[in-house]
C-alpha cells in the first residue's frame, strides 16, 4: 500500500479540514498518480472535496465510524477488519492512503511507499502528518528538481519503507 499526501515545513497537512494550499501542479501530480487507483480515506477527506463527491475514476474507499454514511461512488468500511477485507480485493501496489490526519496514522504502518509534495513554507495547520524524516523505518529515495509556484518552492519525494 502506499500514500500521497502534501506536508509543510512542519509536516502540517491541513487545517479546518482544507487543504494549506492549493498548487496546481501539486494537483495534477495527485490526479496522475491516483487515477484508476484505489484511494482510502476517512470520512472528513471525502466531505472536504467538491460537493462531497467521491474522486472520479478511482475506487474510493472511506473509513467511517458512522454504519449509516452513504455517499454514492464510494464503498464505506467502518473498522480496520472490514478496510483490511476490502483492500485483499484490490492489487496492494494500486491502493493509495489520501488522509486525514487519522487515517494516515492508523495506515501508515501498513504502506510501504509515501509520495510527498513537501512544501518550503511553514503554514497555520492544526492537522499533521508523522514526520518521515525522524523516522527510521523510512528513507528518501527519490526526489524531484525544485519546483516553483509564485513564491513557493517544493519538491516531489518518494519515501520507502526500509524495515
Amino acid at each position: 500500500m502506499n500514500l500521497i499526501v502534501a506536508v509543510d515545513k512542519n509536516w502540517g497537512i491541513g487545517k479546518n479540514n482544507k487543504l494549506l494550499v492549493s498548487i496546481p501542479s501539486d494537483m495534477k501530480y495527485f490526479r496522475e498518480t491516483t487515477t484508476n487507483k484505489v484511494v482510502v480515506m476517512g470520512r472528513k477527506t471525502l466531505e472536504s472535496f467538491p460537493g462531497g463527491k467521491p474522486l472520479p475514476n478511482r475506487t474510493n474507499i472511506v473509513i467511517t465510524t458512522d454504519q449509516n454514511y452513504k455517499k454514492e461512488g464510494a464503498v464505506f468500511v467502518h473498522d480496520m477488519e472490514a478496510l483490511k477485507k476490502e483492500l485483499k480485493n484490490h492489487e496492494e501496489s494500486n491502493v493509495f492512503v489520501i488522509g486525514g490526519e487519522s487515517v494516515y496514522k492508523a495506515l501508515l504502518p501498513l504502506c510501504k511507499k509515501a509520495y510527498i509534495t513537501k512544501i518550503d513554507h511553514a503554514y497555520d495547520a492544526d492537522t499533521y502528518f508523522p514526520d518521515l524524516d525522524q523516522d527510521e523505518n523510512w528513507k528518501m529515495t527519490q526526489t524531484s528538481e525544485e519546483q516553483t509556484y509564485f513564491d513557493l518552492e517544493f519538491v516531489y519525494t518518494i519515501y520507502e519503507r526500509i524495515s
